[in-house]
């Protein structure tokens, strides 16, 4: 039996266990309509053919994570009912799944008071994190590294706060250096550190940043929708697990479960360290929350419905793979670092490649051999093409002149920007596959 019969059977066994609590479900249809059904399906099955194999090894490439089954059973189960968990009213069981979801999240950062909620994704989720913190200190301005995800320049400009980026170090990581010279200007509401950036996995300082920040009466919010649960890591470098051990003295945290959370998409989190923030959701609604005194997440999130199902699917594994150290989460987490390391530790020996700095996370970044930034552009593009023609697909890369030169002294940059290789190592089974994706890079140098 296939791993997908298992699924089906147990999900068969699951549907029907809630039919005998909530009859009728799923609605029943004529024999013509689920032929039709059937027909359409079969079509979905054969168009969702036209994509890449995210859930195999030689996947390398973008930040895809196939959902544990445990979470697709969950999910499709609690389809049947189709939760909205805008209001107890709407999702009466997943909202009390997803409070408790939401707190062992917490607890993982090392929060028992906190204030938080699940969200379709990091995007909204930093979203209501820089709106609380426009509320707080309006008008003031709000700093990201330059190296941090795009979206806090755009949520910015939404809720039409002034936004500067902090130049990067060599690392990739905030130059707090520069931060405090910005700082010492004055008129900063809010630094946005990262933790885990979505280009090379740089994980900013935090502990210094918090120092700064708070010495210039700044909130602090972290943005680890990509590194936030390598928290339970133990394999980390000494300076990447400072920054995570600090945390708990954010003000605000995002993470996205949909990434190395091992759920469906969209699924994202932000959590706020103060309560209170809370009052800056109030609203009225004369028909929304009457059944319950108790808190309805609605009350506490700027989305109006949100999907009941997601936080049933991470509820559901949270239950089976507890975010806690030590444990079985948190060993396959490790393994995917294992399996960064490994492969930075082959190219950076490869006489045929350039490497920068070591992953912190399990983001790998390269790139093929050549005296002028132009060609190694050129040759990244084509080893990328390469590769997917023997099944190892990769991701590409664009970054800035100024973060490769300290590493690569012997070439003329005739580009500011210069195209590099990168890989997303998010899958155990990656580390098991090293000598197969090393040994197709090999074979796919371009001459």
């Amino acid at each position: 039996m296939t791993g997908s019969d298992r699924e089906l059977r147990i999900l068969d066994r699951a549907v029907r266990r809630l039919e005998g609590h909530l009859p009728g479900l799923p609605v029943e249809l004529g024999a013509g309509e689920w032929d039709a059904i059937d027909a359409v399906i079969s079509e979905v099955a054969d168009r969702l053919a036209d994509n890449f194999p995210y859930h195999q090894p030689l996947y390398a490439g973008q930040m895809l994570k196939p959902p544990h089954p445990v979470a697709r059973i969950a999910y499709e189960l609690a389809l049947q009912v189709n939760p909205n968990n805008h209001a107890l009213d709407g999702g009466r069981a997943s909202s009390a799944m997803e409070k408790e979801a939401v707190g062992q999240l917490a607890r993982m950062f090392g929060w028992t008071r906190y204030l938080g909620h699940l969200t379709g994704g990091g995007t909204m989720a930093n979203l209501e994190a820089l709106w609380v913190a426009g509320q707080l200190h309006p008008g003031t301005t709000l700093l990201a590294s330059e190296q941090a995800h795009y979206t806090h320049g755009r949520i910015s400009s939404v809720l039409q706060l002034p936004y500067e980026s902090v130049p990067a170090d060599r690392r990739g990581r905030m130059d707090c250096a520069a931060l405090e010279q910005r700082l010492g200007r004055g008129d900063i509401g809010l630094v946005v550190a990262t933790l885990g950036t979505t280009a090379t996995g740089a994980v900013d300082p935090l502990p210094q940043i918090i120092e700064l920040a708070r010495r210039h009466g700044c909130r602090v919010h972290v943005d680890a929708a990509y590194g936030g649960y390598f928290s339970l890591v133990d394999n980390l470098e000494a300076d990447t697990r400072d920054a995570f051990a600090r945390i708990r003295d954010a003000d605000s945290i995002v993470v996205d479960p949909h990434k190395h959370g091992l759920q469906p998409y969209g699924c994202g989190c932000v959590l706020f360290a103060d309560p209170g923030v809370g009052k800056f959701y109030v609203h009225d609604s004369a028909y929304t929350y009457f059944t319950s005194s108790d808190l309805h997440l609605g009350e506490i999130s700027l989305e109006c419905s949100r999907p009941g199902a997601a936080a049933v699917a991470l509820w559901a594994t949270q239950r089976l793979l507890p975010p806690v150290p030590g444990g079985r989460f948190a060993a396959d987490l490790r393994r995917c670092r294992e399996a960064a390391l490994a492969l930075w530790r082959f190219v950076d020996g490869h006489a045929e490649f350039w490497t920068i700095f070591p992953p912190e996370l399990d983001i790998v970044v390269w790139a093929p051999r050549a005296g002028r930034a132009s060609e190694i552009s050129r040759r990244s593009r084509e080893l990328f093409d390469r590769a997917a023609e023997r099944g190892l697909h990769l991701a590409l890369a664009q970054l800035p002149r100024q973060m490769l030169a300290p590493f690569w002294a012997e070439v003329d940059f005739d580009e500011d920007r210069v195209t590099c290789l990168r890989s997303c190592l998010m899958k155990p089974a990656h580390a098991d596959n090293i000598d197969a994706i090393t040994r197709i890079l090999v074979e796919c140098v371009p001459s």
